[in-house]
């Protein structure tokens, strides 16, 4: 995502240095390689000294720690940005590391992720057409969000703007769910006996199903304990329809289940027709 973001950035003329920090050598070696950064830094503090954009993208359990490691070298007047799929837990401890420059986060949410991680696969076109939600705090600058909607506009994002809560609930349903139905339904298949045969005949519906299912493990289970009570809330709404279809099939009501299959295959059609 950050790398995404950085190709983005350069391909709108947006930028003129981009100093990348990581981990990982290798991976910031790289993402200079494909011209995403013009500088490697492995000092987070020295990284942020002298931005006026900070973007802070890793997973949703590591934010508040780099926020607490960073706030005193902000400069007073950068935009400090993440990119975490949940919200509520983030702005809440953004509240307590981030004193003085609170003013200053902007909390935003690309919905263009991909199931793969990792340098390599980011892309200068990540973000066009695709919504970009962001959920300010009341004590967010005003100007800030400004310039940061225009600055996500400018690489193609729809921007939306909604509060922290209505994000995580949202998202639980629309996007954290249906990873973890993914996950449940690959490993309940791998358990199996024959699941190497099943998956050799497999065809395209079975790719789409499970394309999620490749998402990075450390990623999403940071996002599931993160957003816990509203996508156990959502899991057992998931559980209740299942059950339903469940006892439909058992009975061989195919009334029941028609009816329900059809109301399903509506609802994709509108959202299709609306997205």
């Amino acid at each position: 995502m950050g790398g995404s973001f950085a190709l983005a950035l350069r391909q709108a003329n947006l930028v003129s240095r981009i100093v990348g920090y990581g981990h990982h050598e290798s991976s910031l070696i790289i993402a200079k390689e494909l011209g995403a950064i013009d500088e490697i830094s492995l000092n987070l503090e020295q990284t942020v000294k002298g931005a006026d954009l900070i973007l802070i993208a890793i997973p949703v359990n590591s934010i508040a720690q780099c926020l607490e490691e960073i706030k005193d070298s902000i400069e007073p007047n950068a935009l400090l940005m993440d990119v975490g799929s949940t919200k509520l837990d983030i702005t809440s401890k953004a509240k307590n590391f981030l004193g003085s420059k609170l003013s200053q986060f902007v909390p935003t949410h690309p919905i263009a992720g991909k199931e793969v991680s990792g340098i390599q696969h980011a892309s200068a076109d990540l973000f066009v057409n695709r919504p970009l939600i962001i959920t300010p705090l009341a004590q967010t600058s005003h100007e800030l969000i400004e310039r940061a909607k225009e600055i996500w506009s400018a690489i193609g994002s729809k921007v939306h703007l909604m509060t922290a809560n209505d994000h995580d609930k949202a998202f639980a349903a629309v996007s954290h769910l249906p990873h973890l139905i993914a996950f449940a339904f690959m490993n309940g298949l791998n358990e199996q006996q024959d699941h190497d045969k099943f998956l050799s005949i497999a065809g395209p519906g079975f790719r789409d199903f499970s394309r999620i299912a490749g998402g990075d493990p450390k990623v999403w289970s940071d996002i599931f304990f993160a957003n816990k009570e509203n996508l156990i809330q959502q899991l057992s709404l998931f559980k209740s329809s299942l059950q339903f279809l469940e006892q439909s099939i058992e009975r061989s009501d195919s009334q029941t289940l028609f009816e329900s299959i059809e109301k399903s295959r509506q609802s994709r059609i509108n959202w299709s027709i609306n997205e």
